[in-house]
């Protein structure tokens, strides 16, 4: 097999499969995160806006560590971009520790911070390092298929905030909570906040484990060094070029409203179940869990597609599909939404990878500044469900799902200007 139909360069297979580890990794944080709005608003008696700064502090340290983690890439490599990331997270993970025993939320908003800002860095590292892996004509797919395993760990995550967390809370409604004399009250929340600490801590040790594999794996950087260029850092030229780069630059604003969509459409699933058909958390949370297997699912169907289809093409269909099934949930919020809900997932599974690998096409030595705004553009998934909040907060959760519907429509432009471009560079005369 020629070196550029290889799927892995050689020497790079053992490798490869540990980087994928750390795909699954982030999606556990991740998942199990999400449903900590509706944890932490029950146990502090907080409004859905309030609660919505766990997302933002998570989504934020991703804006705020991927710039750093860039120059960290660009001056050593990208295996030690990913040990820092997994260390930082390894601190963030056995925070939570401390913040149950002082029984604060902006405790846990700060190990949040921190968990996620390691997150931010290993993110930034491990995707352009599995493009650098192999041949860059195959690079977006191989992406896709890293990305693949990202599911299974989000599957995990919400596996484990629907067995170990919500199953946890007291029952006691917000009026019955302010009814409670303080020793009560702070005895229930030390149970529910012990529970929420429990399947972070046990995160940390499996995130330590992956660090150790790592480091002790020997990862070639030579292909990585030759393909990015000397290593001296010129921040001023690269963010020029980057910025007057209109194909890269829309794919940032892109990203930045999928993982808006997402983490609006996951976020909120829960109280949307609740207001449609009833229940309580526990029982909404398997709808969440549903619609991680359906993103899992998917997200290896989208692999296959892209054998035969345009990634952008594809991009573009499943961008529209997911609007179209948030304006229906808005319209039929019973369990007809419901459903709708958990089938957005399948629309979503494909878009953070493929958004990414198209934008960083033919970037060169810009690839690891350029990376680095993709992560950054995860801070749509901090300011968006701020807002997504405050409108469920006003006019219910069926009509709040018009945030993620918009967020689509950007994706699906997103998708058409680059089919348009490529059809341009393909029209003009060698």
């Amino acid at each position: 097999m020629s070196n550029e139909r290889k799927f892995v360069y050689d020497g790079m297979r053992f490798p490869f499969i540990l980087i994928v580890t750390c795909f699954a990794a982030w999606g556990i944080a991740a998942n199990m995160t999400d449903p900590l709005v509706k944890v932490f608003s029950k146990i502090f008696s907080m409004s859905t806006l309030q609660a919505s700064f766990v997302q933002f502090s998570y989504y934020g340290a991703y804006f705020c560590l991927a710039l750093p983690a860039a120059f960290i890439n660009r001056r050593y490599s990208y295996k030690t971009g990913v040990l820092v990331g997994l260390g930082c997270a390894i601190a963030g993970a056995f925070l939570f520790y401390p913040a149950s025993q002082s029984m604060t939320f902006g405790f846990f908003l700060l190990a949040l911070f921190t968990l996620a800002g390691g997150l931010s860095i290993l993110e930034t590292s491990a995707n352009p390092f599995v493009i650098s892996m192999g041949p860059e004509g195959n690079a977006t797919r191989r992406l896709n298929f890293a990305q693949a395993f990202n599911p299974v760990g989000t599957n995990i995550g919400v596996f484990l905030s629907a067995a170990l967390i919500l199953p946890q809370l007291n029952p006691a409604t917000p009026e019955e909570r302010a009814a409670m004399a303080p020793a009560a009250l702070q005895a229930i929340q030390a149970d529910e906040l012990s529970a929420v600490m429990v399947p972070y801590v046990g995160f940390a040790f499996v995130l330590l484990a992956i660090w150790v594999a790592i480091f002790l794996t020997r990862m070639p950087t030579e292909r990585e060094a030759v393909a990015q260029g000397p290593r001296d850092v010129n921040f001023g030229a690269t963010l020029k070029r980057l910025l007057a780069n209109r194909h890269y630059s829309f794919g940032v604003i892109a990203q930045f409203f999928n993982v808006a969509a997402q983490t609006c459409v996951w976020t909120f699933t829960i109280q949307y179940v609740i207001e449609a058909i009833g229940g309580d958390e526990a029982q909404a949370g398997w709808y969440l869990q549903a619609s991680l297997l359906v993103f899992l699912v998917s997200r290896f169907v989208m692999v296959w597609l892209m054998g035969f289809l345009r990634p952008a093409a594809l991009l573009g269909v499943m961008a529209i599909g997911g609007s179209a099934l948030c304006l229906y949930a808005m319209a039929n919020p019973g369990i007809s939404g419901v459903w709708a809900i958990v089938m957005i997932s399948a629309c979503l599974s494909l878009m953070f990878p493929t958004i990414y690998g198209i934008a960083l096409h033919g970037l060169g030595e810009d690839t690891k500044f350029g990376a680095a705004g993709l992560v950054m553009a995860i801070l749509g998934g901090a300011l968006l469900p701020l807002v997504h909040g405050a409108v469920m907060d006003a006019r219910g959760a069926a009509f709040s799902y018009i945030v993620p519907a918009l967020c689509f429509l950007v994706v699906a432009a997103f998708a058409l200007f680059d089919l348009r471009s490529r059809q341009r560079r393909h029209a003009q005369p060698e």
